[in-house]
């Protein structure tokens, strides 16, 4: 399958990265901390949201700031050694060109660099949590990361692993790929589905990127 576009936005973790354990293990580590039963915690779910809309269901409104600070704290300290890069991020990459692809994240910019660093992924654009007023699956992130680069929505392509993350590039116009890397492939609502970037190759043209699909 091939996929012409201008610019490749990526989700951050599940989709070139895993910190699974690590955002686990600070989780867990952060909700003991805060008086929160293991019960109630394991209710809310936590990936592809950001922090603050999982506090705000935890926590009255007055103990979401320090709150906030931190679980950043805790998972900042965790990138070292909590990051794995997943199967076909670093070939992908590498074949894109400069101002052609970004990284749009539900994580703060100071979390999503010290992940992306850990990982050795430097993207030309970063859009991140502290950068929108709404998330996922609003399609605020997208589009913003869509107007940075110069593109036009429908000729973006969203890899996103979750469904929250392919409701907002949905909600964008953009051309939507799930990589079934977290959720079952049932769950997963897009034009195109893969199991990891691996199935993805790119190579630049004169008219933009053309992307080639394994499906």
């Amino acid at each position: 399958m091939k996929i012409s576009a201008d610019a490749l936005l990526f989700d951050m973790d599940g989709t070139l990265i895993s910190s699974m354990e690590s955002v686990l293990r600070c989780w867990t580590r952060w909700a003991r901390e805060h008086g929160i039963s293991a019960e109630e915690f394991a209710r809310i779910p936590l990936h592809g949201r950001p922090a603050a809309e999982i506090i705000a269901d935890l926590l009255p409104a007055e103990r979401i700031p320090g709150a906030l600070a931190r679980i950043e704290q805790l998972e900042v300290e965790d990138a070292r050694g909590g990051v794995v890069i997943l199967p076909g991020t670093r070939d992908l990459l590498s074949s894109l060109p400069d101002g052609g692809w970004a990284v749009v994240t539900s994580a703060t910019r100071r979390l999503a660099e010290a992940r992306l660093a850990e990982a050795g992924i430097r993207p030309p654009l970063l859009v991140a949590a502290d950068d929108i007023t709404r998330g996922k699956p609003d399609p605020e992130p997208f589009l913003l990361a869509a107007e940075k680069l110069g593109a036009a929505p429908e000729r973006c392509v969203v890899f996103e692993d979750a469904p929250a993350g392919l409701a907002a590039g949905r909600a964008a116009g953009m051309h939507t790929v799930a990589l079934a890397t977290t959720h079952e492939p049932a769950e997963l609502r897009a034009d195109t589905l893969v199991t990891d970037l691996s199935a993805v190759s790119a190579r630049p043209t004169d008219s933009g990127i053309e992307l080639s699909v394994r499906l």
